[in-house]
């Protein structure tokens, strides 16, 4: 018999979304989350599936049933030759990664944080960088789901193949993800360099950049033309590392929060921060090298409100200027830096952001000094403006304003999605508030 918990409180990483679920349950097998749905189905509750809990929206809330995956994280089959690998649903890629080393393997591509799920990362459309690479989901080879009646359904190109184009990017919503198997490469090391630009030039110079570097992102500080470009590529040197407490921590993080505070009072003071950091930590040419999750992933030391869409990758140039032009005729509305500009390929899962497009993700930000929230209305609206105007699609773990209307407009598949969706999940008892404003 599972075991459940009343009085638990549940909040995500940033502490901008939280819920009180009215039971909490940590299953450890199959049977253990089939009783949970089981009860769900006699006294009509609702359930939620949660991972690491690092999605800035209210993604994974609820008041119903929640189930926290973290006691099913173990690895169940390392192939050498097919080089795959299959997880249960509730591993951390924290702690799959270094496993993966052990076998000579590693993924291909992976998002920043690495406190998250298997399940989680996958379910939402999380994204590298790399107009080469697609979203994380795409390096998923075949899961298996626990559906709403408690059938378990195996999901790969040769089974029910029609539900693995929707399973891949699940939202949460078509049932519990038991195991997921994931392609991978051989063990690689990465190179990173970054150096100081300008919009102009990484605008005008776009497709160079894109093909001289694998991974390619760039960060564009607001208030400002300044650009800090980072190349991330295949490397045989050894590891090695540019970083430093006293810039990295003194003051890329106490000192910045602290004056981010201030200018919560003085809000004309972030142009200039943005312009002061630039010239203290992002001037100077830095390269690093390590093992490639190493160089994937790095600490979010900042609880932070974002954004972040995926527009069609031409419209890049033509969306930043605009931004950029918003930003100048008003002067009021101020933008911390970064706006970090990445590149994912396109593919074929009906609700991947990239679904038939090479895309261009832009994430803004808007940091909570010691936890304190600052005006972003003004900013969000006009950021999310200029991308509907281009046919932009938000993340899906991230906060936004859209509703079925608009998801209706974006994806050409989302009748397909909506209808597996009612197949697998009839009673909508995955579904949560912000899932209703999706689908209804």
């Amino acid at each position: 018999m599972v075991h459940g918990y009343k009085g638990v409180t549940f909040h995500n990483w940033a502490e901008t979304y939280g819920c009180c679920p009215e039971m909490y349950y940590q299953p450890t097998s199959v049977e253990e989350i089939r009783e949970v749905l089981a009860l769900a189905r006699q006294q009509n509750k609702r359930v939620k599936v949660v991972g690491g809990g690092h999605s800035p929206s209210d993604i994974a809330c609820t008041d119903g049933f929640m189930i926290h995956m973290g006691k099913m994280n173990r690895i169940l089959q390392v192939d050498t030759e097919k080089k795959q690998v299959t997880v249960e649903a509730g591993i951390l890629l924290a702690d799959l990664n270094p496993q993966l080393d052990k076998h000579g393997l590693a993924l291909s591509n992976l998002g920043a944080v690495s406190d998250v799920t298997a399940a989680g990362v996958i379910g939402s459309g999380t994204h590298n960088t790399g107009i080469k690479h697609g979203i994380l989901a795409t390096q998923v080879v075949a899961l298996t789901l626990l559906t709403a009646d408690g059938t378990v359904l195996e999901c790969s190109e040769s089974h029910n193949a029609r539900m693995f184009q929707a399973v891949r990017v699940h939202l949460g919503c078509l049932g519990v993800i038991l195991t997921v198997t994931l392609q991978c490469v051989p063990q690689f090391h990465l190179q990173e360099t970054s150096f100081p630009s300008t919009l102009r030039e990484v605008l005008d110079n776009l497709d160079s950049h894109l093909k001289k570097s694998e991974y390619f992102r760039f960060l564009w500080f607001p208030h400002s033309e300044n650009v800090s470009v980072i190349y991330q590529d295949h490397t045989n040197k050894p590891p090695s590392s540019s970083s430093n407490w006293f810039w990295d921590y003194a003051v890329g993080f106490y000192l910045l929060e602290f004056l981010l505070w201030i200018s919560t009072f003085l809000p004309g003071l972030v142009g200039w921060i943005n312009r002061f950091f630039f010239w203290l930590l992002f001037t100077r040419k830095k390269e690093s090298s390590n093992l490639s999750y190493k160089i994937f992933t790095y600490e979010c030391r900042f609880k932070q409100h974002v954004q972040d869409w995926a527009i069609p990758r031409e419209k890049t140039k033509e969306v930043l200027l605009e931004l950029k032009a918003v930003l100048e005729a008003h002067p009021k509305v101020v933008a911390h830096f970064p706006v970090e500009v990445r590149f994912s390929r396109g593919d074929d899962i009906l609700l991947s952001p990239c679904f038939q497009r090479d895309s261009c993700y832009m994430n803004i930000i808007m940091y909570r000094p010691y936890g304190k929230d600052v005006s972003r209305l003004d900013y969000w609206l006009a950021y999310e403006t200029i991308m509907k105007k281009v046919g932009g699609r938000p993340h899906w773990a991230k906060a936004h304003n859209c509703t079925r209307k608009d998801f209706e407009k974006m994806y050409p598949a989302f009748p397909k999605f909506c209808a597996i969706r009612e197949q697998l999940d009839p009673t909508g008892m995955f579904l949560n508030a912000y899932l209703e404003k999706v689908f209804y």
